[in-house]
Parts: C-alpha cells; structure tokens; sequence
C-alpha cells in the first residue's frame, strides 16, 4: 500500500535520465527545524489533494492550510439560500470555493453557478482545481471582477436573473497568508494590500500621499479606529516599504496602550487600508444597489460581513428594499457562527450573516 504522503523523489538540477516530454521534479522547500514556518514553506498544505493527512492535522488545530481557505457559516448559508436543483446561483466571492462547491452540488442536475472574483491570482487556480474536478463550462463559469460587476456579468452570461447570490466579504485566507501579497500582520512583506496587484495604487503609496486629517477619517470610516488621530499623525505622510514596519509604527504610536489594546489598533489600521486601497465601500454600496434587480422573483441573498462598516451598508439597504417593495422578506436579527466553529475556525469570530429574498 502506497503512502498518500509519500514525499515527491527529490531532484537537482539534473537527472540522470530526462524522458522528453516529462517535466522533472521541483525540490521541494527547504526549511529549518522540524516544522516549516514560512508560508512558501508549508508546501503540504499548498496541495490538500495529495498530502490530506497533513492538512486534516491543521485544520485539526484550528488553523487554515497555507493557500486554502475554510468557509464561514457554511450549513446557515446553505439553509438561508435554500440552492435547489435546476436553480442558477452566483457566488460573487468566489476565492477558494468552498462555498460555491457546496452551493453546486445543490444545484445539480440541470443548475449553474456563476463565479466572481477580482484577484488574478487566485483565480485562475480555483478554475483549474474545479475543472480538474469535472466541472465544465455548463454547470460553472468563472469572471473576472468584484461584486460591483454582476449586473455586466450575468448580462454576459445571457441569464436574466439569480436564484441564489451569496457575497462572503473581506479578504481571504490565501491573501492574508501570503506575506507577498502585503496583508500580512505576522510575516514581513510589501506593504501592498492590493486583492488585485494589476489595479490601483498600494497601502505604502497611499499612506506617503495622505494628510494627517483625511487619515485620521479614514481610521474612523473604516475601522472605527478610536486612536485614529494620534496614529495619523504619526503615519500620515510617511514611507514604510514593509508591513512589519507599519505595524512597528502602530505600536510606537500608542505606548500608552497595554499590548492587547496596541495588536488590535494594528489590526484595524491595516483593515482601514486594505478597504481604502481597493475601494471596497464602493464596491459594495454598487453591489447593494444592483441586488434587488439581479434577483428572479423569490431569489434569494446572503451577504457575510466581518466588521461593523459593512454590516451597516447591508443592514440599510436591506431595510430599505422592503420598504420599497422590493425585498419581500429580509433578516431581522444578525446570524452568527456557532461556538462550536468559532472554536474550531477563530477567524470565524467576528463573522456575521444577512440574508434578503425579492419580492415576487
């Protein structure tokens, strides 16, 4: 019996024998002690389909598998959009499809999920692992854009409405992991924090050309930071190459601050720049807009929110659609993840569900 975690046979830069047409092996990472620490390092949790052992122990743990990501609320969502076969849904995140693929395996036989996400990235390779798992263009489609964009993608797609349409915001874990891509807290990486590094300008440009009074509200609007003034001031204007610099700054900024109280004013300094940076309020107060009209009669939405500024947005606009008739029914209460997978998945924490149905 074959080991399924069997390590790849190592090779250098030769081999003794090459077999045209055949590509030779990759070492694979380097890495000190008996653990690997480094992002590009955990090369098992890069490939759950080949080392699954690996990455059951990790999850196991309550971490995410570098590269992967574990999706939120995943029954509540599912009972909440209530996919039926035949039905066309739209997971306007899609990221690492965890959602979507408990989505289509609802919607089957005769159902179609469309696939949204901006960063160029990630998806290409959640297209490819869903194609190498045999689903073709008839039952999923991927596009290439934020959630603002799903009236002009569905119009593409020739459908005139959604069944079901579900928005999981924020960032994901394959962007927050990745020290490359700028949003890391704990690994030193470019202050970047672009979800799509072909488009607009970084955290670190953003932060040299920003006066201390429009930082200052940016903090507030974003984050609701309290100490928004005194870390504009020390921010505002400067150059930090690095995310681990910025966050040394965060932290001289607020000496008066116990260490609990100084990680979490890191935490939403970096939230306020991420949103900033992509023009995520934006995006979403478009996505609430065109909602309604994307909907069949019936259809159903779910949005996720991870903190206060998009909760709001959502809240209002789902108000709002039922007093102006076009939501027959919306949340009235908040839905939150268990204890149970708080435990199990901390970044699940501050997670919180809303869900609308049209009118019709």
């Amino acid at each position: 019996m074959t080991n399924p975690e069997t390590e790849p046979a190592e090779a250098g830069t030769t081999n003794a024998m090459t077999v045209p047409g055949v590509t030779p092996h990759r070492r694979r990472p380097r890495y000190a002690g008996k653990h690997p620490r480094r992002f590009e390092e955990k090369y098992k949790e890069h490939d759950p389909e080949r080392y699954a052992v690996t990455v059951a122990k990790v999850l196991a743990s309550g971490k995410t598998p570098a590269g992967t990501h574990r999706p939120i609320m995943v029954a509540e969502i599912l009972a909440v959009l209530a996919p039926k076969p035949g039905e066309v849904a739209v997971d306007c995140t899609l990221g690492y499809g965890g959602h979507a693929q408990e989505l289509l395996a609802r919607l089957q036989p005769g159902g179609r999920l469309l696939g949204l996400d901006a960063d160029p990235i990630e998806l290409p390779k959640t297209e490819a692992r869903w194609r190498a798992l045999g689903f073709g263009p008839d039952v999923f489609t991927a596009h290439r854009s934020n959630f603002a964009g799903l009236p002009q993608m569905l119009a593409t797609a020739g459908i005139p409405g959604a069944d079901c349409i579900l928005a999981d915001l924020g960032a994901s874990s394959m962007q927050l992991d990745d020290p490359s891509r700028g949003f890391s807290l704990k690994h030193e990486g470019p202050l970047d924090m672009r979800m799509n590094p072909q488009r607009n300008q970084t955290a670190a440009a953003l932060l040299e050309k920003t006066r201390p009074d429009a930082l200052a509200k940016l903090l507030v609007e974003n984050a609701d930071e309290p100490h928004a003034r005194p870390l504009a001031d020390a921010l505002a204007g400067r150059h930090f190459a690095t995310t681990t610099a910025l966050a040394a700054a965060i932290r001289a900024a607020l000496p008066h601050l116990n260490e609990d109280a100084r990680e979490l004013s890191v935490r939403r300094v970096f939230q306020a720049l991420r949103i900033a940076v992509n023009d995520e309020f934006s995006a979403l107060d478009a996505f609430l807009r065109h909602l309604p009209g994307c909907l069949n009669p019936g259809g159903r939405a779910a949005i996720l929110t991870f903190h206060s500024g998009e909760d709001r947005r959502v809240k209002k606009a789902f108000e709002a659609g039922l007093r102006g008739g076009l939501y027959a029914d919306i949340a009235r209460e908040i839905l939150r993840p268990t204890p149970a997978e708080r435990h199990a998945n901390p970044r699940s924490a501050s997670a919180k569900l809303r869900w609308a149905r049209a009118a019709g």
